[in-house]
């Protein structure tokens, strides 16, 4: 492996499957990631956690906190400070609701996975420290699904601060992948007061890491990345600080970017558009490279 590019090692059969039409695609399912930034000496420094080597998809790759979206969230009105719904909807090329339930997943997904809330009091404030047990006995009943996000700010009296992200990238898992998700990539500031922690159960290790000492680990092969993940670390490195992504968030094109593969004389050729170090070139009963 010339770099740290993940690939399923099923995908191979998976497109021609596809290419011949005995293959149907399965329906994405929405969901959100979340870029958690903070400020170092050395500058910038993203959040990322290891997927468990046991984990079906992406085992042993580098990610950001993230899942999918919670239908509970998008029929209750949560309460909500920065852009609106409406702003939001516009941002995310969806209606309303379907707005809402993906940002509370943004921000319900970087809770339960590194114990961080992009919430508070109100409008204009965070909360400061979320350990203890009855935080975690809340964090672990939205694990459990047991307890919706909505319910969860309305319990807490908090507000969800949708000004505290940046809507980055959308990206979509190709139609033969047997896991499929349509998922928005946004960026946010670790709040003052709080501090990230290892809080999911799919991750064995978490890290903070300059986003061009990661891209140069995956481009050793050193760190496991899916192209998302990687093509992000290398979009964020010209932006200087947390707060210079937030800004830069604001003219991202969020046109949604989907793999595509063909079948050519040699093997398969799989492409992202507009991304090209992705391109791979499979034989004939080969697995990717």
């Amino acid at each position: 492996m010339a770099n740290g590019q993940w690939f399923p090692p099923d995908w191979p059969e998976r497109i021609r499957a596809f290419a011949d039409g005995t293959l149907v695609p399965v329906t994405p399912k929405r969901a959100a990631t979340v870029m958690l930034l903070k400020d170092t000496d050395a500058g910038p420094a993203v959040h990322m956690l290891r997927r468990r080597a046991s984990m079906a998809f992406a085992g042993g790759a580098y990610a950001y906190p993230g899942g999918g979206v919670d239908p509970r969230d998008d029929d209750h009105l949560v309460r909500w400070a920065g852009p609106t719904r409406a702003w939001w909807a516009g941002r995310l090329g969806v209606d309303e609701s379907a707005a809402q339930a993906i940002v509370c997943a943004a921000v319900r997904e970087t809770y339960e996975e590194a114990g961080v809330l992009l919430a508070g009091p109100d409008a204009d404030s965070v909360v400061g420290d979320t350990t203890g047990a009855n935080w975690e006995a809340d964090r672990a009943a939205l694990v459990a699904r047991e307890l919706s996000f909505a319910d969860f700010l309305d319990r807490r009296g908090l507000v969800l601060r949708s000004d505290l992200l940046g809507a980055w990238t959308r990206w979509i898992t190709p139609e033969f992948e047997a896991r499929r998700y349509d998922t928005w990539f946004f960026v946010a500031a670790l709040p003052e007061g709080q501090r990230t922690r290892n809080a999911s159960t799919e991750a064995d290790r978490t890290v903070w890491i300059r986003p061009e000492d990661a891209a140069a680990a995956y481009d050793k092969g050193e760190l496991l990345m899916m192209p998302p993940t990687i093509a992000t670390l290398r979009q964020l490195i010209p932006c200087g600080s947390p707060a210079g992504a937030l800004t830069a968030a604001r003219e991202r094109d969020l046109a949604p970017v989907l793999a595509q593969a063909r079948l050519a004389d040699d093997g398969i050729v799989l492409s992202w558009p507009g991304h090209d170090e992705f391109t791979q070139h499979i034989p004939i009963g080969a697995a990717p490279a």
